[in-house]
């Protein structure tokens, strides 16, 4: 009685996190405050070269290209020695992070990995903005950031056409660029910017299309939710997962595919995909918030036995897979670790030394099976308590 108890607690739970991860993006941070607050104790050795996460394997191929079709560089292969971190130090440098979004565990992680490797390198944080997803408020972010003398901007550009001019003329007053993920057209490595740091974004969209596979038994039909932006790793996971079912699972049909523009876009297609449907198997989510736009239809549907798979392991999708729902597995991006890896590069410029066009994290595949473990390893500490009660039910 107990265990049937909790799984309704559980259903319950997930059903209001879902609605609130897909509401504007001020709803999502409030909704998110407790848990920022428990990421920002995360705490980098403050002896050491800085590096990423010594666990993360330097052995894992990673699959992803670069913006320009170059060839990824581990980020595993970067670190700042304490003789350098020193002369970082005496710069007494200033950075500024201008996020596309900040609502989600996603970019909560990041920050949180951009803070605390600038804290160790003396390097003063002056704004964190975010862009809610709209270019115009980002690029006024830019320009508020820049009125503050950055040396460093850290940034996902919400639309690679629109912020473009932004970022030149942040690039053009001398200002170090470092992307995530996303880079403005026109730009040129070396010239206008340091790099684009990334996740294994391909690899990590083939963990999801593998997922997807297996749990339909290497039959069904299914549908796509893309991002209906041209974000060169967004479009990675879609190619990934699109090739993964074709090849690997011939007898899977792809039989819809829409695009989102923003994550509060999802339920509303994903609902459209069951109506016309019925006999819908599965969906791919082009991330995590969006594959809770997916949850929520499934369940106004009544599809209990939808397969969901997506790419970011954020609280809720994770608490979804912890509980065995609908949603079975995704492949999980390392934003801490990411968010490291850029100020280390930020650091390399700031030194002199050659930075390549294109550094990536290596992703993880995540099952019931390693949820908490792919937690720990995604933010640096333990998964909150209602994901570890859930995982052992």
């Amino acid at each position: 009685m107990k265990k049937i108890f909790f799984k309704m607690m559980i259903i319950l739970l997930i059903s209001g996190l879902a609605i609130a991860g897909c509401s504007q993006s001020s709803s999502s941070q409030s909704g998110n405050e407790s848990e920022k607050s428990d990421k920002n104790e995360v705490k980098l050795p403050d002896s050491g070269p800085l590096t990423i996460n010594p666990e993360i394997s330097s052995e894992q191929e990673i699959l992803s290209k670069g913006p320009y079709g170059e060839t990824a560089i581990s980020a595993k292969d970067f670190q700042l020695t304490e003789e350098e971190i020193e002369k970082i130090k005496e710069g007494k440098y200033k950075a500024a992070i201008a996020m596309h979004y900040a609502g989600n565990d996603y970019s909560t992680a990041q920050i949180n990995g951009l803070k605390s490797a600038f804290e160790r390198m003396g390097i003063e944080v002056v704004a964190v903005t975010d862009g809610q997803f709209k270019s115009e408020k980002q690029v006024a972010d830019i320009e508020t950031i820049m009125a503050k003398s950055p040396d460093i901007i850290v940034s996902l550009p919400v639309d690679p056409v629109s912020t473009a001019p932004a970022f030149k003329k942040a690039a053009d007053a001398g200002i170090k660029l470092v992307f995530m993920d996303s880079v403005p057209m026109g730009l040129e490595p070396g010239k206008d910017y340091v790099s684009v740091v990334a996740s294994d974004n391909y690899g990590n969209g083939t963990a999801a299309g593998d997922i997807l596979g297996e749990q339909l038994g290497g039959k069904g039909k299914v549908g796509i939710i893309y991002h209906d932006v041209d974000f060169f790793v967004n479009n990675q996971r879609r190619e990934a997962v699109e090739t993964t079912l074709k090849e690997k699972y011939p007898e899977i049909e792809i039989v819809t595919s829409s695009g989102i523009t923003t994550p509060n876009d999802a339920e509303k297609v994903a609902s459209a995909m069951l109506t016309r449907y019925n006999d819908l198997d599965g969906i791919f989510a082009i991330w995590d918030v969006p594959a809770e736009g997916v949850l929520a239809a499934a369940r106004t549907a009544g599809k209990e036995d939808l397969i969901i798979t997506t790419v970011d392991l954020g609280t809720n999708v994770a608490l979804e897979i912890a509980s065995g729902g609908n949603v079975k597995g995704l492949g999980s991006q390392l934003p801490f670790d990411q968010g490291v890896a850029e100020a280390i590069l930020a650091g390399h410029s700031l030194l002199g030394k050659e930075v390549p066009p294109f550094v990536a994290v290596p992703g993880l595949a995540v099952t019931q099976e390693n949820v908490l473990e792919a937690w720990k390893m995604a933010y640096r500490q333990e998964a909150p308590e209602v994901i570890q009660k859930a995982a052992k039910q």
